[in-house]
C-alpha cells in the first residue's frame, strides 16, 4: 500500500454524511493534511470515550473543542473542572499567530466565540452554585468509598442505611448518619445493634470514628439539603445551544477522592432518573470526568462493578462519558472495553514502567498504518491519536491528527467575572441557602431527651415500615429483588444463613437493588437503592 493510499483510506473513514464533531485533519508522513478531516459522529457519542495523554499535551484543549461543538449542536455538556481552567469556555476566545496558523493548517474557519455556561461547586467550595447530595441518596457504596472504609466495613454501612430506612430515620446530613451510627453503639441501642445480624459493635466503631474524621476536615457542607437536581445538566439555552455545565473544583483538590466520588454520584443519579432512550441522533448529555483514575484508586470489587454496570447501560439513557486520564491503565479492562472513542495524545517513555504503559496503550489500539510506538512518543502538544466509531458503529482507521483550536478562551475568566456569572445564574435562589430539617439527628435527640430509645413497637411509624415491607415484597417483580429464602419468618434472632442472605441482599456484590420504605413523619416516600446503593427520588 503507498503511502498516499495510505492517507486517503483514513479520510474516507472519517467521511461521515450525519451531525459529527470535527477534531482536525490527518497527518501522514510530517504533513498535515487539511483535506481530511477526522471527525466522531454525534449519534455515537453515547459509546463513551477516552481521552489521554501525558501533563501538559492538551488533552484539556480537547475537552474544551469537544465541548464546545456539542453545546453549538444543542447537546448540553458537564465538565468537571480539576485545574480551573475550563472557566473560559464561557467567554469567546482571543486570536493570535497561535491560533490563527493552527486554523490554517487544519482547514478551520475560526471565529472567537463564547458558549452558554453554567458554574458549579461542590457545597459550595469555590466559584458556583453548590452542589449538595443527601447522604441517603449517595448511598453506603459511594459513601464507603469516600470514608475509605473496607470491604466488611462497606457491607455493614449498607445495614447502617437499612436500618435507618426501616425506622424512617432520613440521613440528610453527616451529622444524621452519625448519630444513628452513635446511637446503636450506644447503652440504649445495643438491643437495636443485634438485630442487625451482620453489623458488629467493633465495625459500627470504626465507621462511626470515620466519619467524625471525615467531618472533621470540613466535608460536612457537601452533604445535605437542598439537593441538587441532576437534570438541570440537561438544559438548552434559549438559543438551542446546550448549556456547558462546569463543576469548579480547585478548593477540592487535596479531597481527590471526595470529587471523584461525588462525580460518580451525579451519573448514577442521571441513570436513576432518565428513561431508556435506545439509539438516537445526538445524545442528551456528554459527561466529561477528569483525573479519572481517581475514581478507580482503592476501590472495592464492588464499587467496581457497580461503576462498570452504570458505564455499560447509561448509554442506553442518552448519556454518553468520557474519561480524562494520563494512560488506559489507569481505567480497570472492564471500562476501558466500553469506550469505543479514543483520543490519545502524547506519552513518556521515560522510565521502564513509562515503556511498559507505552507498550499496554499500544495494543489497545486496532491495527494501524502508523508505528504506534515511535508516532505516540513523538505527537506534539495539540496532536494526537484517534479512533472513533463510526455511523455504523465499526472502529475507524487509527489517524494521527493535528487538532483544531478551542474558539473560546484558552485560560480561566477572572475571579470577578466568573462570580457574576454565578450571580446571574437561574440556579442560585433555589440551591444557594442551606438547609437543615428534621431528620435522624433531631429525631433521635429528642428520643434520648424523653429516654425513649427506639419507636415503640405499636407506632404509626413502625406499622407504616410493616406496611412498607409488604409493598417491596408486593413489587419485587419490578423495583425489588427476590429472595431466595421464600417467605419470612416471625422476627427473632437469626440464623448464620439469614444472617448472610440479610447482607446480600443489602449489599451484595454491589449491584444490589434493595427496597425499603422512610417512614417518618417529614418523609413517607418509597427509596429504591440500586447499582451504587443511591437512592430514587421523586421528582
Amino acid at each position: 500500500m503507498s503511502e498516499s493510499t495510505s492517507a486517503a483510506d483514513i479520510a474516507a473513514g472519517y467521511a461521515f454524511t450525519g451531525p459529527a464533531l470535527d477534531l482536525g485533519a490527518v497527518l501522514w508522513d510530517g504533513a498535515c493534511l487539511p483535506d481530511a478531516p477526522v471527525r466522531i459522529p454525534l449519534a455515537v457519542l453515547n459509546r463513551h470515550g477516552l481521552v489521554a495523554g501525558a501533563t501538559g499535551t492538551g488533552k484539556t484543549k480537547t475537552l474544551q473543542l469537544m465541548a464546545e461543538q456539542l453545546s453549538a449542536q444543542g447537546v448540553p455538556v458537564f465538565l468537571s473542572d480539576v485545574k480551573g481552567d475550563l472557566s473560559g469556555i464561557s467567554a469567546p476566545g482571543t486570536g493570535n499567530d497561535r491560533v490563527r496558523d493552527r486554523a490554517a493548517e487544519v482547514g478551520q474557519k475560526w471565529t472567537a466565540t463564547g458558549f452558554p455556561a453554567e458554574f458549579f461547586a461542590l457545597g459550595g467550595l469555590g466559584h458556583g452554585v453548590p452542589l449538595r447530595a443527601t447522604v441517603t441518596s449517595f448511598g453506603p457504596l459511594l459513601l464507603s468509598k469516600v470514608l475509605g472504609l473496607n470491604r466488611t466495613q462497606e457491607q455493614s454501612l449498607g445495614l447502617v442505611f437499612h436500618y435507618a430506612d426501616q425506622k424512617g430515620l432520613e440521613l440528610l446530613d453527616l451529622k444524621d448518619l452519625r448519630s444513628v451510627v452513635a446511637f446503636l453503639t450506644s447503652d440504649e441501642g445495643k438491643a437495636e445493634l443485634r438485630s442487625l445480624g451482620g453489623l458488629s459493635s467493633a465495625t459500627a466503631g470504626v465507621i462511626l470514628r470515620s466519619l467524625t474524621a471525615f467531618e472533621a476536615q470540613g466535608m460536612a457542607s457537601f452533604f445535605g439539603e437542598p439537593e441538587f437536581d441532576t437534570a438541570e445538566f440537561l438544559r438548552t439555552a434559549p438559543d438551542g445551544r446546550g448549556i456547558v455545565s462546569v463543576l469548579e473544583l480547585p478548593a477540592v483538590q487535596d479531597k481527590p477522592q471526595l470529587f471523584s466520588t461525588f462525580l460518580m454520584w451525579l451519573l448514577a443519579d442521571l441513570f436513576h432518573d432518565l428513561p431508556e432512550v435506545g439509539d438516537a441522533d445526538r445524545p442528551k448529555l456528554v459527561f466529561f470526568f477528569d483525573e479519572a483514575h481517581l475514581l478507580f484508586e482503592d476501590a472495592s470489587k464492588a464499587f467496581l462493578d457497580s461503576l462498570t454496570q452504570t458505564v455499560r447501560l447509561i448509554r442506553s439513557k442518552g448519556i454518553g462519558v468520557f474519561f480524562v486520564t494520563q494512560t488506559p491503565k489507569d481505567v480497570p479492562g472492564e471500562v476501558l472495553g466500553q469506550l469505543g472513542n479514543r483520543v490519545q495524545h502524547a506519552l513518556r517513555a521515560f522510565t521502564p514502567d513509562d515503556q511498559k504503559a507505552l507498550r499496554a496503550t499500544v495494543r489497545t489500539f486496532p491495527d494501524s498504518a502508523y508505528d504506534l510506538e515511535e508516532l505516540l512518543t513523538g505527537l506534539g502538544t495539540g496532536e494526537a491519536v484517534v479512533t472513533v466509531l463510526d455511523e455504523r458503529g465499526a472502529p475507524t482507521p487509527v489517524a494521527a491528527t493535528r487538532l483544531r483550536a478551542p474558539e473560546s478562551l484558552m485560560g480561566p475568566v477572572d475571579g470577578p467575572g466568573l462570580d457574576r456569572a454565578v450571580r446571574a445564574s437561574p440556579l442560585r435562589e433555589r440551591y444557594a441557602q442551606a438547609v437543615d430539617r428534621e431528620s435522624a439527628f433531631e429525631k433521635l435527640a429528642a428520643l434520648a431527651g424523653t429516654g425513649a430509645a427506639r419507636p415503640a413497637p405499636g407506632t404509626d411509624a413502625e406499622r407504616a415500615g410493616r406496611e412498607g415491607a409488604k409493598a417491596a415484597k408486593g413489587s419485587k417483580g419490578s423495583t425489588g429483588v427476590a429472595s431466595s429464602k421464600g417467605p419470612k419468618g416471625p422476627k427473632g434472632p437469626k440464623g448464620p444463613e439469614e444472617e448472610r442472605s440479610v447482607v446480600e441482599q443489602v449489599v451484595g456484590s454491589g449491584m444490589f437493588k434493595s427496597l425499603a420504605r422512610s417512614v417518618g413523619t417529614q418523609i413517607g416516600r418509597e427509596i429504591t437503592r440500586s447499582l451504587f446503593g443511591t437512592a430514587r427520588r421523586r421528582r
